[in-house]
């Protein structure tokens, strides 16, 4: 054979083996770039609006518990309810103030998000709440402890939906992702 034969076949097989090293290297940064997630500052900033939403609900149920934990205890005392419980009960009903201006930002932000259905069913959970502040009343002898129980269910099981649909929505958020 000659010489200029087996370089060209050196030459034409080194080319192949190199066009086949650079295709495999593209095709493989190709599917690793695929597999690695993209950073959406939209979508992230979605998610954190979610979280602090789902935090500051949770707050406004926190100050509700105590709140009416003090009632049905004051309620439940009487006249004989200590001035000292009296004055925690204040306290708590400011809190209670304060933590319910974030469920209207909550509110706001869920309709900024287009989320019309979640921000009804906290708008429905903050409703319920005040009518519970105006039914149930430090002095009122005039209503029982079921009563307060089943309207206190009736508040927890809005907040649970409200939650349901929240954790569904944050669910798709992350597997979208």
């Amino acid at each position: 054979m000659d010489h200029g034969i087996i370089w060209q076949l050196i030459d034409t097989s080194v080319k192949v083996i190199l066009g086949a090293i650079i295709t495999g290297m593209l095709f493989w940064l190709l599917l690793w770039r695929r597999q690695q997630p993209v950073e959406d500052p939209a979508h992230n900033r979605k998610v954190q609006l979610l979280e602090q939403i789902s935090a500051d609900v949770g707050a406004v149920s926190h100050a509700f518990a105590k709140y009416s934990a003090l009632l049905v205890e004051s309620i439940r005392y009487g006249e004989r309810w200590p001035s000292a419980r009296r004055e925690e009960l204040a306290e708590i009903n400011k809190e209670l103030v304060t933590e319910f201006k974030k469920l209207a930002e909550a509110e706001a932000t869920l309709l900024m998000l287009g989320e019309k259905g979640m921000e009804k069913t906290l708008r429905v959970y903050g409703a319920k709440i005040a009518i519970f502040r105006k039914e149930v009343y430090v002095g009122r002898q005039d209503i029982s402890q079921e009563e307060i129980t089943k309207f206190k269910g009736e508040i927890n099981s809005l907040r649970e939906n409200f939650y349901d649909l929240l954790s569904r929505k944050y669910d798709r958020l992350l597997t979208a992702h």
